[in-house]
């Protein structure tokens, strides 16, 4: 195999998603990592330039990183190699966390491009506290302040990600409070809602930061945790009832 097919076939097939674009930052490669990570084929990405790509790169701030200054232009300009930990958009619609690395092309001296390394970042990066800033729309429960299901369903599909790619165990609890409508009826939903925000509170206080426990609906809750094992999530759901 000669040399140069040996790399297009390396770079096309490792886990890190890989973009190239030209001196114009139009997109000229896409590898099938970039198309799982990001859920946009390579005929979707490329001849498109990276500000017209709809990834719409941001900061943990939320901020738009081509408004604050865009570090693919910046490699090109001057020709040093960046590393950032930002969120991307995928195409159906959640935020994932990446770990960015730009590393300018030369020619007789010359940046004639880039190559952009990224790869899901570490879920301890998705803290609870970035989900409102990252969603065009409120994300969290009102009455209990948790994350509500757009959040879970996010967070859910990112950790999905993650165990295809990385070989990650999860587990996923499922709760509810028993007879909550007819406690509803007989007490009041004012007391009901007390009920909620105590059960709410209780839990919270008993999972790790890396962890994201939100409401569901109603009297539902759903945790989503990491596990090194099956049984991890058994006792993690006997911790919860405790």
């Amino acid at each position: 195999m000669k040399t140069e097919k040996m790399y297009f076939e390396i770079i096309s097939n490792i886990r890190d998603g890989v973009y190239f674009v030209d001196a114009d930052r139009r997109l000229t490669f896409w590898n099938k990592a970039a198309e799982d990570i990001t859920g946009y084929t390579a005929e979707e990405m490329i001849g498109k330039r990276c500000q017209d790509s709809r990834l719409q790169h941001i900061d943990a701030e939320g901020r738009s990183i081509c408004a604050l200054g865009c570090p693919l232009y910046a490699a090109l300009d001057d020709g040093q190699q960046r590393r950032h930990d930002v969120f991307i958009r995928h195409k159906d619609g959640h935020r994932i966390p990446i770990r960015v690395d730009i590393i300018p092309m030369m020619e007789d001296d010359d940046t004639s491009g880039a190559i952009e390394i990224f790869t899901p970042n570490s879920p301890n990066i998705y803290e609870d506290d970035l989900i409102e800033k990252l969603s065009n729309s409120a994300t969290r429960d009102r009455l209990t302040g948790l994350p509500n299901r757009r959040s879970i369903e996010s967070y859910m599909e990112y950790r999905f990600s993650e165990m295809k790619r990385f070989d990650t165990k999860f587990c996923v609890i499922f709760m509810d409070i028993d007879n909550f409508r007819a406690f509803n009826n007989t007490y009041g939903h004012d007391l009901g809602d007390e009920v909620l925000i105590t059960v709410a509170k209780s839990i919270i206080h008993t999972i790790r930061r890396s962890d994201l426990f939100g409401r569901w609906g109603g009297e539902e809750f759903i945790g989503i945790f990491a596990i090194k094992d099956d049984a991890d999530a058994v006792l993690m759901a006997e911790k919860i009832l405790r």
